[in-house]
């Protein structure tokens, strides 16, 4: 089955090259288009969209406050975020609402298009210019608690060191390495804090080995 791509940008020429691009690709199917959040909100209910391009900033409601509605929804859509801006509080507050990816505009469209099967397929990415910089941005953020909140008790000693890890940007191969074990029992560890966690993507492990306070500034 083709992936269902919703396009959301205010952008007609945008919306346009890619769906053009789409069309020549046969598994992918655009299966709507929209100009602002809102109107991307009701399509993505009424289309069911597999993932969903989504600009930032776009006139009434913005493209954070739509992909946090379209992930809370039922639909399963996930969101992977498309601007010309890579400033980090948007990369932040993308993420955060649950995009599972953050691209910016001056890629390849044919690399675009890469990253909506990476998503659809369940996981997570970031354009390799704002990587190092979200690391660097949640390590500097002041915490928006007086404490890191508590973690939960079923996460083992191993997954906390995992989560550690994780916050701090390694792969499972590098985490395989530290701790000294497989790739695939790390790989297994970050699959078991995924589901005791309740995220979506590793990317939300990211965040949330943050917010636990297991990866503090200069980590």
């Amino acid at each position: 089955m083709p992936i269902r791509l919703l396009l959301v940008d205010d952008q007609p020429l945008i919306r346009t090259a890619l769906r053009l691009l789409a069309g020549e690709t046969p598994d992918l199917h655009v299966v709507g288009e929209a100009a602002d959040g809102a109107r991307a909100v009701a399509l993505a209910e009424e289309t069911r969209p597999d993932v969903v391009l989504m600009d930032v900033r776009m006139p009434g409601m913005d493209g954070i406050e739509a992909t946090r509605l379209i992930t809370a929804g039922a639909g399963g859509a996930r969101v992977l975020v498309l601007t010309t801006f890579d400033d980090d509080e948007n990369v932040y507050g993308a993420l955060r609402a649950g995009a599972s990816g953050f691209l910016v505009k001056d890629m390849d469209l044919d690399d675009i298009l890469g990253a909506v099967r990476v998503v659809a397929a369940g996981d997570a990415l970031i354009a390799p210019a704002v990587t190092g910089r979200l690391i660097a941005a949640f390590a500097g953020r002041p915490r928006p608690a007086p404490a890191p909140r508590p973690l939960p008790a079923a996460v083992t000693d191993r997954e906390r060191e995992v989560l550690t890890l994780v916050g701090r940007g390694l792969s499972n191969q590098e985490i395989a390495g530290e701790l000294f074990i497989s790739p695939a029992t790390a790989k297994a560890h970050v699959a078991r804090l995924l589901t005791r966690l309740a995220a979506r993507d590793r990317i939300q492990l990211v965040i949330l080995a943050y917010e636990f306070g297991l990866v503090s500034p200069g980590t």
